[in-house]
């Protein structure tokens, strides 16, 4: 069953957290072109993928609670506890700046937008690189 647990959580962050990082993107370059279809249509794929982020934490808990005593996991191990305070602030800046961003354009001009944007994205994806980083090196 811990292996099952492994192969989803994996599976949910490469297949729903990659397209967190990468949909912004395709967003800005939608507000650079001035293709306003496509920049309102991004934030709503990538509200639904933040949400659904959600089952990458579920499953790591799953993986977390079946891993063998000897390695005396908890959700105060720092590596567990850094990567899920840089998951919530990813989500954050992507559910409180990014979409709202996206969504709202007259609340700013293109080129307020188009930096809000880059640059509250470029940290969420930095942050989930870090976690990435965590993940693999548990220090």
């Amino acid at each position: 069953m811990d292996l099952l647990f492994s192969i989803l959580h994996v599976a949910t962050a490469v297949f729903i957290i990659g397209p967190i990082a990468i949909v912004p993107m395709t967003g800005l370059r939608a507000l650079r072109t001035g293709d306003t279809a496509r920049a309102t249509a991004s934030p709503k794929g990538l509200r639904f993928l933040t949400y659904l982020s959600l089952l990458v934490i579920v499953t790591g808990f799953g993986v977390m609670g079946m891993a063998d005593p000897k390695y005396d996991l908890s959700i105060t191990t720092p590596w567990i506890l850094g990567s899920l305070i840089l998951y919530v602030i990813a989500v954050a800046l992507t559910l409180g700046i990014v979409i709202p961003t996206y969504l709202h354009p007259e609340r700013q001009g293109p080129r307020q937008r188009y930096t809000r944007v880059a640059v509250s994205s470029g940290i969420a994806t930095i942050c989930l690189v870090a976690i990435v980083v965590l993940m693999v090196w548990k220090p």
